[in-house]
């Protein structure tokens, strides 16, 4: 470590020697890094956060290959009663489906069409059931019709209820697609109707998503609306729109919320210096190393994600830390009348090692986050962690060239610049160090005891901004649907493996009863049942026997249920043919070709995470006749691999990076004890932040749990300065709390303005990384400064009491003359 000390100082002694060469190749870097960054978007879609190696991601690139799009655009037309509402969507329906990036337009239920056919999808024993029960009536009626029949006991007409068999049935596809007497997706109360758009891709491609919606919305602004009625107007939602907003969303997260941060960072960094010099001296290097940074995210990876989109924020204020130790030091060293150049030499020898050491910590830590198979976390890692190693080489480069450029224009630190040689805290903790330990050690322990209560958040709904308006109208099209737009898609090869499977789920869905998460189970095979021909023979025993119950003997409600059982009695047997065109095209793959695929609709909430999870195993754990697995495709597959991910690499990343920091700062501080004592308050302070979090209302979650592996590596660099100041022969401990106690305020100040950039977002999954990791950093910073101090200080007056003693009995045996023979004569 000495050796790298070294090194460091005369590299930054030779970039102030040559300030112009050193600054030219900076630029040089700088450039490259804005040529290959130039073209960095950004990706916020669900399924890319996951390896293309998992099956979840697997079977839902087999289905967009075969079927398509995924989700639809929901037309909404709004304002009309209920004729003008069914006008629009007749006349607007066909106008969309000639659009050229649309499949197909669903503007009606196939209700009637069911309900005509309701009596083929009883079993053949079911309809037998019928006829008994309508021939036992029809016997009662006739016998009651006789003037010679005398009853022996009164009995009660035999039952003509058959609300069990619609009980049996009410969950099949066919009933639940015509549950309503309305053929058209409206809601007459709230004056709405929804007109249903497939576009041809998956709304993943989001260049796509803004074209297709954009056609869309070009068409109904064409249309003359007010012949439907005053004020009536359209709006769209659906899984197309909600992506769009989503993405338009975190864009002007990143971009407010990065500019916001800037600005208090700045700011902060005026107020901290009292130079606005000084403050150009930090945020150069940082500048230039992001521009690095990025430009190796251009060139590896082409994009940035949900997370990696906020880095720039991030690594800025963690950055800027550095800048504040390094320069602060720098200054320090000019008051005290060193050259520029030995005073350059200096800080970047014995604080730049600390830089250097803490960079490399945080680095490792991210780079242990680089390791998870959630792609998100792996790409902020890794990016994180070459972010700050390449930040501590441009402090390196840039930061002795410019100083060494101002040393040659003149420029001397004011000693407003400089920090105070002694500040009343430390004079504080030196006087009251046993009280503030014994308070400090109380509340840390009444937080650990609150630990236990700290919850782990699975409702996806609170990480999206549900106050959306596509969000909420989507909520709203879902109610007058009556069923989930977004279904999980199995795939099957073959009519004959799309029954078995269809058969399957609906016999684990019976098996599992009210706790079951199916909906309703749809396919080609449910919809068209099996038997019809036998089936028709006994409807038409049913049709004799109502030709011959009595309607006068009936109550109005018995005959009309009767004078519609007719009626479905009269139906034809159907072929897949027959079906309504939007049944038939909901079954179609890409470019007309048949598929073969069951569609699973879910009964529970999509963003309840613990009941995803719950679908994920009840469809993949359906028994397949031939023995293999379950090929379930649709988002609520891949948000379970993301939390059973989360679930099982949450205590393999964080102990692998507790164990990675604690290695690492043992091999480069030399020793255990100073690498434990170092670790010691980012560890209490953990702790205590997982304690605070149930009293403050804040819960874990799959994006915000990537903070406590990120606090390991980013606040322990503290107390590296801190202790390897005092260490220092001769140091006092108010001088050095007094100048190093500054930066590090500083230091964890910037790094929860870079994190809290997301606390400014919308989002509200980037929103509580943000709150999280501005408690995490306050929670430091209590303890870094207050509660590990005053125990050092006790600690170490125990130890001069200690080493006191030692050195007074020593002092007492020199003193003490050894026994002469004579003595040793008497003693024996």
């Amino acid at each position: 470590m000495a050796r790298v000390e070294r090194s460091l100082g005369s590299l930054a002694a030779r970039s102030h020697r040559r300030p112009a060469l050193a600054l030219a190749v900076a630029v040089l870097l700088a450039a490259l890094g804005g040529f290959f960054a130039r073209t960095l978007r950004l990706n916020a879609n669900l399924v890319d956060l996951l390896p293309r190696s998992f099956e979840s991601v697997q079977d839902l690139r087999a289905l967009e290959e075969r079927f398509g799009a995924l989700g639809w655009i929901a037309v909404v037309g709004e304002g009309g009663d209920a004729e003008s509402l069914r006008r629009f969507a007749d006349d607007v329906a066909p106008k969309l489906a000639d659009l050229p990036s649309i499949r197909f337009v669903e503007k009606q239920r196939p209700g009637a069409f069911f309900r005509d056919k309701a009596l083929y999808f009883l079993s053949e024993a079911d309809l037998r059931e019928v006829y008994r029960r309508l021939d036992a009536r029809l016997q009662w009626e006739k016998a009651r019709a006789n003037p010679l029949y005398v009853p022996l006991v009164d009995e009660p007409a035999p039952s003509l209820d058959f609300s069990d068999l619609e009980a049996k049935y009410g969950g099949a596809a066919g009933q639940r697609l015509s549950s309503t007497r309305e053929d058209y997706y409206l809601d007459p109360d709230a004056r709405r109707v929804v007109i249903l758009v497939k576009p041809e891709v998956t709304s993943a491609d989001l260049d796509y998503s803004r074209r297709v919606v954009d056609e869309v919305q070009g068409l109904l602004t064409a249309q003359d609306l007010s012949k439907y009625g005053p004020g009536f107007h359209t709006e769209i939602t659906g899984t197309f729109q909600k992506k769009l907003d989503q993405q338009k969303q975190i864009l002007r997260d990143i971009a407010v919320s990065s500019a916001v941060a800037t600005a208090l960072m700045l700011l902060y960094l005026i107020f901290h210096f009292r130079s606005a010099l000084a403050v150009g001296l930090v945020l150069v290097p940082v500048g230039a190393g992001l521009a690095w940074t990025y430009g190796l995210v251009g060139l590896v990876y082409g994009q940035v994600n949900l997370l990696t989109g906020f880095l720039g924020a991030i690594l800025g204020g963690l950055g800027i830390e550095h800048g504040i130790h390094l320069l602060g030091r720098y200054l320090h060293l000019r008051a005290e009348g060193e050259h520029s150049e030995q005073a350059t030499r200096e800080s970047f020898t014995h604080t730049g090692g600390a830089a250097l050491v803490s960079a490399l910590v945080a680095a490792l830590t991210f780079f242990v986050l680089g390791t998870s198979q959630l792609r998100a976390f792996r790409e902020f890692g890794v990016i994180a962690g070459i972010g700050m190693v390449v930040l501590v080489a441009a402090y390196v480069l840039v930061l002795p060239a410019l100083l060494g450029l101002t040393a040659r224009w003149g420029w001397r630190p004011r000693r407003a610049a400089v920090s105070p040689k002694e500040s009343s805290m430390g004079r504080l903790l030196v006087r009251h160090r046993v009280a503030i330990s014994v308070v400090s050690a109380v509340v840390l322990v009444g937080l650990f005891t609150q630990m236990r209560r700290v919850k782990f958040d699975y409702d996806f709904g609170t990480l999206w901004d549900q106050d959306l308006p596509s969000f909420v109208l989507d909520t709203q099209v879902n109610r007058i649907i009556g069923y989930s737009q977004t279904p999980v898609v199995v795939l099957t090869n073959g009519p004959e493996q799309e029954h078995a499977m269809a058969t399957a789920l609906v016999e684990r869905q019976r098996e599992q009863g009210p706790d079951s998460t199916i909906d309703f189970v749809a396919s080609l095979s449910s919809l068209v049942p099996r038997d019809q021909p036998r089936k028709q023979q006994v409807l038409a025993d049913i049709a004799r026997l109502l030709d011959q119950v009595p309607k006068s003997r009936l109550t109005p409600r018995l005959r009309e249920q009767l004078d519609q059982l007719r009626e479905q009695t009269a139906s034809p047997p159907f072929t897949r043919d027959d079906l309504p065109e939007s049944v038939r095209q909901q079954f179609l793959g890409r470019h007309g070709v048949p598929g073969s695929f069951v569609l699973v609709y879910p009964a529970v909430n999509q963003s309840d995470g613990k009941a995803v999870r719950a679908l994920a195993r009840e469809v993949r754990g359906t028994p397949v006749a031939d023995g293999g697995r379950v090929a379930a495709a649709g988002e609520s597959m891949v948000m379970a691999d993301i939390l059973e991910m989360v679930t099982h690499e949450a205590p393999l990343i964080l102990g692998g990076t507790t164990l990675a920091v604690l290695l690492a700062m043992w091999m480069t501080l030399g020793g255990l004890r100073i690498a434990l004592l170092c670790m010691a308050p980012t560890v209490v302070s953990l702790l205590a932040l997982v304690g605070l979090m149930p009293l403050v209302g804040l819960d874990f979650n799959y994006l915000n749990i990537l903070i406590i592996p990120v606090l390991i590596g980013t606040t322990v660099d503290a107390g590296v300065h801190l202790l390897t100041r005092l260490s220092s022969p001769g140091s006092d401990f108010v001088a050095v709390y007094s100048e190093t106690g500054r930066a590090i305020s500083g230091g964890l100040l910037t790094s929860a303005l870079g994190f809290g950039a997301l606390f400014l977002a919308k989002h509200p999954g980037l929103n509580s990384i943000g709150v999280l990791a501005c408690v995490g950093f306050a929670t430091n910073l209590l303890v870094m400064l207050v509660a590990f101090p005053a125990i050092l200080l006790v600690l170490s007056q125990r130890k001069r009491r200690k080493h006191r003693a030692e050195l007074d009995t020593a002092a007492k045996e020199r003193a003490t003359p050894a026994p002469g023979p004579e003595h040793a004569t008497r003693m024996s």
